[in-house]
């Protein structure tokens, strides 16, 4: 990745975090985005202790004038990690027309203006590569979890209509879509995060950030020069229905 700029959306915690560190040890530009200066600082900090180069931009996805002010400040984009995102897990009664605005812009709409922004200058340059972080949920029906999981199925259909758009302008769009995975955000519930993944995935464990960055690192790179259009499932397989084989 050296010589290429990322820019990784949520970057100051949990998948995010660990996609920037890992692109910034592959020898990416990396630009840390977030809402948070002072945990985008320390982000910098540990990329820049460990020999990368990183710089942070704060901005909130939820506003369509600071998205677009943030592909601005970014300028020349050779990778961008489509990770900031919400998810509240509520029944469709409990879930308010505000919060579903919010999942929306969060995750559906703020990618969408990224890819429309900073793709153009990519395909200008020569090609460039999109990784939109999806969820499982997306095509498993779980509880409680509707409308987040409506707003990344649609991120997974623009992933597939975008492939076909930009294949052959030197552009690769595609998702990653983890199960359930240890970050900030779940450690606060540890015993229901084991039991989702001991139903939801084969490997009956959870997944680590660390994990979700080398899919994402692989999609990001050259070995996936082939790849586009396409959502790779990181969730450690799928478990098999019916009897169990003796």
């Amino acid at each position: 990745m050296s010589g290429r700029t990322a820019l990784v959306t949520g970057a100051t915690a949990g998948i995010g975090r660990a996609v920037a560190v890992r692109l910034a040890q592959e020898g990416a530009d990396v630009i840390v985005h977030g809402r948070d200066a002072e945990r985008g600082a320390e982000v910098v900090a540990e990329i820049e202790a460990a020999g990368g180069t990183a710089r942070f931009l704060q901005a909130d996805l939820g506003s369509t004038e600071d998205v677009l002010r943030l592909a601005e400040a970014a300028g020349e984009v050779d990778v961008l990690v489509n990770n900031a995102g919400i998810y509240k897990f509520q029944s469709t009664a409990e879930m308010t027309p505000e919060l579903f605005d919010l999942h929306m812009n969060l995750n559906a709409k703020a990618p969408y203006l990224l890819v429309r922004n900073l793709v153009p200058g990519m395909i200008g340059r020569g090609g460039g590569a999109v990784v939109n972080i999806g969820t499982v949920a997306a095509s498993v029906a779980t509880s409680y979890t509707g409308i987040y999981a409506a707003s990344k199925a649609a991120i997974e259909q623009l992933t597939r209509v975008w492939g076909a758009e930009y294949a052959t302008q030197g552009v690769r769009i595609n998702t990653v879509s983890p199960g359930p995975v240890r970050t900030p955000g779940t450690a606060a519930d540890t015993a229901t995060l084991n039991a989702i993944a001991a139903g939801m995935s084969a490997m009956g464990r959870v997944g680590e950030p660390e994990e979700i960055a080398e899919a994402v690192l692989f999609l990001a790179s050259d070995r996936a020069s082939y790849i586009t259009g396409a959502t790779l499932e990181v969730t450690g397989g799928r478990p098999a229905i019916g009897p169990k084989a003796d």
